[in-house]
């Protein structure tokens, strides 16, 4: 676990930092230096080019995590990098040709209620193409288990862009339609970057010969593309939907409030960057007691970190809402729910790379088509027929990501005989839940403070909060020695 907890936290630290950026331009940037309509359409650009991603990139990244650690060689290692690099081309370059072909059908059909998509509809494809391959080459980086630089490049590369642009705008050097053309300038150069970075890591001797085991490749790429293009639907489907019943300014607001429900899975996504790849070599390697190990250890120490979090935002959440503009403020209710589901991934570890780096990856497609007609499906009940506006979306990822996560945990348990349960994690989700109801419904009293018009007081009391949270929360995981490696990592900076 020493180089999964080395690099985990360098990734958290550089997610975090990420997310500061994501926020700065979230929370306050983007809805004062972009009008609502253009952060509105910002985010469904982005969305949708994310429904198409998977497609593009015909489950390469998988495939590399997947099948790379089960060659010994570097002829067969070369071999195997050099056939799958080119495969995105096979979609990429038919929908580029039906794309241009039916380009205004395509551009009406998405435009229907907000005409100012139109002139951006080539832009989804461009990101789309651009993302696919920058996670083909992250992937190749984290097979060398090398993921922090990568990382870097994901998670702070198009925020700190996005900053700069924002800046742009407001000072009046770049147009509202210039800024969306450079950000998707930034993903380009940030695949470029990637690329390089890939290649200098581990450069293959091109070839045209494949590996022996090359349709098995194909056959676990066409699963996960469209397990993967499923996924997809889940997590973006409701940023898509909005546009078609209500204004571009809608999608703004409920992005807002996915942001802040979304800062928790950090962690996670942190440590399973180079779990990943770790899980893959240990299931290759047929070695299931670290398999085990590593499942119990990454899901106790993601709920201890994730649960934290959970805490901090959704006590301080009412006091955040009010620094934003009072459009923005109906999210707390979004915020609960997309948390709670962030909180409960963290509590299933690396389950997902268990079960997608395994024999039994095929389970994965008929789940994610059932949880992408499901979602489909309670969007157009709870946002269309029972209006329970954003509200309604969230609570129909919430329903369909939990029932799903909840059946990987019991295929896990029957097809590996393994569970991520310790003796310590009934405890943890006892000191969260305590805390959260201790610490939810009353704030510090804290005087009216303006600097320069900007209420000073709603931080005041999310700091003062804040850390009286962080102290009892730390005590407590130390007194009850939750996780040894928390305490082991304390220890190493107490000394």
């Amino acid at each position: 676990m020493g180089i999964v907890f080395k690099q985990s936290l360098k990734n958290t630290l550089f997610i975090y930092l990420g997310f500061a950026f994501g926020g700065i331009n979230t929370l306050f940037l983007y809805t004062r230096f972009l009008e609502d309509e253009y952060y509105g359409l910002v985010t469904f650009l982005l969305s949708t080019s994310n429904l198409l991603m998977p497609l593009i990139a015909l489950g390469v990244h998988h495939s590399i995590v997947k099948f790379y650690s089960s060659y010994f060689t570097k002829t067969e290692k070369d071999q195997f990098l050099s056939s799958i690099l080119f495969l995105p081309f096979i979609i990429a370059i038919p929908i580029a040709y039906f794309g241009t072909l039916f380009y205004e059908e395509i551009g009406r059909y998405l435009s229907e209620e907000n005409p100012v998509i139109k002139d951006y509809t080539f832009v989804i494809y461009l990101i789309a193409v651009a993302t696919s391959y920058f996670e083909i080459f992250y992937a190749w980086a984290k097979v060398q288990f090398q993921s922090v630089f990568g990382n870097i490049l994901k998670e702070l590369w198009n925020r700190v862009v996005v900053m700069v642009l924002l800046f742009a705008v407001y000072f009046e050097w770049i147009t509202k339609a210039e800024f969306i053309y450079f950000l998707t300038g930034a993903y380009f150069l940030r695949t470029l970057v990637m690329m390089v970075y890939a290649l200098k890591l581990y450069t293959p001797k091109f070839g045209f010969s494949r590996p022996k085991n090359f349709n098995e490749v194909l056959r676990f790429s066409g699963y996960i593309i469209l397990a993967g293009s499923a996924g997809a639907i889940i997590l973006d489907i409701d940023k898509f939907m909005i546009p078609g019943k209500e204004s571009l300014v809608k999608a703004a607001y409920y992005s807002v409030a996915v942001f802040i429900g979304s800062f928790i899975e950090a962690p996670s996504r942190a440590m399973l960057n180079i779990l990943q790849p770790l899980t893959s070599k240990t299931l290759n390697e047929e070695n299931h007691q670290e398999v085990a190990s590593l499942y119990k250890k990454s899901s106790l120490n993601l709920l201890l970190i994730s649960g934290l979090f959970f805490v901090l935002i959704n006590t301080n959440i009412n006091q955040l809402f009010s620094l934003l503009p009072q459009a923005y403020s109906g999210g707390v209710l979004v915020v609960l729910m997309i948390s709670l589901l962030k909180l409960y991934n963290g509590f299933l570890g690396n389950n997902g790379a268990i079960i997608n780096n395994s024999k039994f990856y095929r389970i994965t497609l008929p789940i994610s088509l059932t949880m992408a007609f499901l979602v489909y499906f309670l969007n157009k009940l709870f946002y269309y027929e029972l209006d329970m506006g954003t509200n309604g979306l969230a609570l129909a990822t919430l329903l369909v990501i939990f029932s799903a996560n909840t059946f990987k945990l019991f295929f896990v348990k029957r097809k590996f005989s393994i569970t991520p349960f310790t003796n310590k994690s009934l405890l943890l989700l006892l000191i969260i839940t305590v805390l959260y109801l201790s610490f939810n419904f009353w704030e510090f009293p804290v005087a009216n403070v303006y600097l320069w018009d900007f209420p000073m007081h709603p931080i005041i009391n999310m700091i003062l909060k804040s850390v009286l949270i962080v102290v009892i929360y730390v005590f407590l995981i130390l007194k009850l020695h939750i996780s040894p490696e928390f305490d082991n990592l304390l220890k190493k900076y107490y000394k």
